[in-house]
């Protein structure tokens, strides 16, 4: 049982408890401690009395004050919106290909594309819009559908094999697994994998099963076609890779990659029009066709 008592030196009142001989002293607190502690205490209560504190099943207390950081968060938005207002309006009514041709809407434009980008399109494309196996570098100049302001807009606008967009852009490449031999695949991954060397692509056993099943989509030049998004396989720039491997899968059991149709309402108008001009000027961006 431990027995209090006063220090002999301090007079300070003890806590009973003793270890080999040294006795521990029960010093008070700092009054200052103890207003600042008493304080905390009050303000504590006063804060989740006022603002939201308390977490409940599926929301949260509100607060008699009915602040929110969703709230203030809302009211910022707005602000912002209202004062890009007039240039938003300026964007959406200006065509694609004379964007660049204002400084101040450019600038706004590849800001406002650069934050779409970043919350929408970075997940797929990267962060610095590089690509990665299956997803393309929109950094480069080799475009599936074309690389002019009208061309990406579109792209984004309405997606590539999506089902949600009757306009989405379109094309489907045949399972040659189903079709050829597995040697005759070898062969044709072979012959493929030299078109990139400056090989001739009707050429030999290869290039006559490549003019046979895939000159028609690739072009007998294998420079590809635009309009069916069928890529140029003369450029060492392979999507879904250029080993055996990867040749052997696409060509046996063919791509379908999708990509969602970013119109409104998931995307406003200007919205669309601001990522397209911002991957435009990231560095493959192609001249748009003169008017007629």
């Amino acid at each position: 049982m431990s027995v209090k008592k006063k220090d002999d030196v301090t007079g300070t009142e003890t806590t009973g408890h003793d270890w080999d001989g040294i006795t521990e002293l029960n010093t008070p607190l700092p009054r200052w401690w103890l207003w600042t502690f008493y304080a905390t205490i009050v303000w504590g209560v006063i804060y989740t009395i006022l603002y939201p504190a308390w977490p409940l099943v599926s929301t949260a207390s509100a607060g008699v004050l009915g602040w929110s950081t969703r709230a203030e968060v809302a009211e910022q938005i707005a602000e912002a919106e209202a004062a890009n207002a007039d240039i938003r309006a300026e964007l959406i009514s200006t065509e694609l290909a004379a964007i660049s041709e204002d400084d101040a809407l450019q600038n706004y434009a590849i800001n406002a594309g650069a934050a779409v980008f970043r919350t929408n399109c970075s997940q797929c494309h990267g962060q610095g819009a590089q690509g990665a196996k299956g997803y393309p570098n929109l950094l480069d100049d080799a475009w599936l559908w074309g690389g002019t302001i009208e061309d990406i807009a579109y792209t984004v606008r309405h997606g590539i094999r999506n089902e949600d967009d009757p306009d989405a852009r379109y094309s489907q490449m045949p399972a040659f697994g189903d079709i050829l031999a597995e040697q005759e695949i070898a062969t044709l991954v072979a012959h493929v994998q030299t078109l990139d060397e400056g090989a001739d692509p009707l050429e030999g056993e290869g290039g006559q099963l490549y003019a046979d099943n895939c000159a028609s989509c690739h072009g007998e030049d294998a420079k590809g076609m635009r309009e069916l998004g069928a890529p140029n396989l003369t450029d060492a720039i392979w999507l879904y890779g250029d080993s055996d491997a990867d040749l052997t899968t696409t060509i046996a059991n063919a791509r379908f990659g999708v990509m969602p149709a970013w119109g409104p309402p998931r995307l406003s108008e200007d919205e669309v029009k601001a990522v397209a001009a911002y991957v435009h000027q990231l560095g493959g961006g192609e001249a748009s066709a003169p008017a007629e």
